[in-house]
């Protein structure tokens, strides 16, 4: 989850320097500079969500996984369920 909030932050921080970069440097307001803005800041989103998910691991351990039956009977059987 803090990847999805450190990458949203980037993104909108990356797209604010990049058009602020562009405009000093006289690149007139267009679709392609636009898609230019959108693909890097995409890109260092990107990158900000996969570098929080390699330090999450890398402080809590890689996540277990839930251990379920494969055997779908044994959902289905009445005497498994709890009934209130």
């Amino acid at each position: 989850m803090l990847n999805l909030i450190i990458s949203t932050f980037v993104f909108f921080v990356a797209a604010w320097f990049l058009n602020r970069y562009l405009d000093n440097q006289d690149i007139p307001k267009g679709m392609t500079r636009t898609m230019l803005v959108f693909t890097l800041a995409a890109m260092l989103s990107w990158g900000s969500g996969e570098l929080a998910d390699w330090a999450q691991v890398k402080i809590e351990g890689p996540r277990t996984q839930a251990k379920t039956s494969g055997d779908i009977t044994q959902l289905l059987n009445p005497s498994n369920r709890i009934l209130h």
